[in-house]
């Protein structure tokens, strides 16, 4: 079966990984990735340009195509790859609203009564972003309602409202229409610790993945600006050391209930997979966001883990016979190889070394990100690099394989050391326990 990956970074990598022994594997890719252009037949254009991924797919006779970023969704991949009957995982452009639009997202939770929904508003209009903040009491996480890479989020404390920080902001999205929007959307902030799970859907049946949780700060001990993510683990249990049985559950429960809502709002199955980030609270767990694909990070700490051949799972979404998917009981710790100086760095297009077989001798598994391979090397961009994933019995022992992996990567490169260990580990488990009593 000759099947398409569209994407460029570690996420697209591990899907690729997972797919290589089965099928004739073909990718299209802006930059040239290392990782998987060893493992496929690929094409360098740009996956934004969905008319010519779908020509290139019909040419080559692809029968099914895998997306994997959010931007091409959001341009309408699916529906133009429809036009030439080739089936994808991934949403059409109506049901993709749910990551492109985020009050459409809201909109949807307070339509069909879905829990876990947050205290919002939708602005377009200065003076009523102004009225509104002036008389809200709280703490408001100020948002663009289209995509922006997981980079656009600023969250806004009293003691600083005093400056119209939050009210700066929202004109500046309004503005610039960031995330291609002339709109912003304020919610409430709520208090937690922050995890996600991923499922598989084929627009009726849902197939969830182990809970994982990401690190999206830039620096260790949790500080930094927000990232796209530096790091991340989940658990051998699928449940992680702060979440319970019935919280993962009441999640899952959330993401059931919105698929058949998009259903029922767009007339569209919901057919890829289902990324919800969750804030896990005294009352638990809240929606933040959804993305319709997979997480990055999260999704190196899933796919390999998963049991079930990914071909399999991907013809069930494709054929609407979603069955349950498996995974091995073990733990994963993912870490994130970043330019010296992320997200503000001055080490873009420079020269990196992976030893890949120490790596692999140590147990660890490398993804290549936003790099770029060329004749006398690999180069980073001004973006995450590599992803380091160890696999254990327990996430500490994950992390050791996934740290000792990072010392066989070379260059001006920097991680976290902290990610999935005991100290931080125990201070999620502390923060929850403190918020629930």
């Amino acid at each position: 079966m000759k099947v398409l990956v569209v994407g460029t970074g570690a996420r697209e990598h591990v899907i690729c990984e997972s797919l290589k022994d089965d099928v004739e594997l073909y990718s299209y890719m802006s930059n040239i990735n290392p990782g998987i252009a060893r493992i496929s037949n690929y094409r360098q254009g740009s996956e934004l340009d969905v008319q010519k991924v779908a020509e290139y797919s019909r040419d080559n006779n692809i029968e099914m195509v895998i997306i994997g970023p959010e931007a091409p969704l959001g341009r309408g991949i699916v529906d133009e790859l429809e036009k030439y009957e080739i089936k994808s995982v991934g949403p059409d452009i109506d049901a993709a609203r749910i990551e492109t639009d985020k009050s459409f997202m809201r909109g949807l939770f307070e339509e069909y009564k879905i829990p876990g929904s947050l205290t919002f508003k939708v602005f377009d209009k200065y003076e009523d972003i102004d009225r509104f903040l002036d008389e809200y009491d709280g703490d408001v996480v100020v948002k663009p309602v289209g995509l922006t890479g997981g980079k656009g989020v600023k969250i806004v404390g009293d003691h600083l409202r005093d400056n119209d920080e939050a009210k700066t902001y929202a004109r500046e999205i309004i503005d610039t229409k960031m995330g291609g929007f002339s709109q912003v959307i304020i919610e409430e902030k709520v208090v937690g610790e922050e995890f996600t799970v991923q499922a598989f859907s084929d627009g009726k049946n849902l197939s969830p993945m182990p809970a994982v949780q990401d690190h999206p700060h830039a620096f260790e001990g949790d500080d930094g600006p927000i990232t796209g993510g530096m790091g991340s683990y989940s658990d051998k249990n699928g449940l992680l050391p702060f979440l319970t049985q019935k919280e993962y559950d009441d999640a899952v429960q959330i993401m059931d209930n919105t698929i058949s809502a998009i259903k029922d709002k767009t007339f569209s199955y919901y057919k890829g997979v289902l990324y919800g980030q969750f804030m896990l609270t005294k009352n638990g767990p809240k929606l933040i966001e959804y993305n319709a694909r997979f997480g990055d990070p999260e999704v190196m700490n899933t796919l390999p883990l998963m049991e079930t051949p990914m071909i399999d799972v991907c013809n069930g979404i494709v054929d609407g016979k979603l069955k349950k998917v498996s995974f091995m009981d073990k733990a994963s710790v993912c870490k994130y190889l970043v330019p010296d100086g992320y997200p503000e760095t001055t080490y873009g297009n420079t020269l990196i070394s992976v030893d890949e077989e120490k790596i692999d001798a140590l147990g660890g598994h490398v993804y290549y990100a936003a790099v770029n391979q060329k004749e006398d090397g690999v180069y980073t961009s001004s973006s995450r690099a590599i992803g380091v994933v160890g696999i254990g019995e327990t996430i500490f022992d994950g992390e050791k394989i996934a740290e000792s992996s990072c010392r066989n990567v070379h260059g001006n490169l920097y991680h976290r050391r902290d990610i999935g260990k005991k100290e931080l580990v125990d201070k999620r488990i502390k923060h929850i326990n403190d918020i629930r009593t």
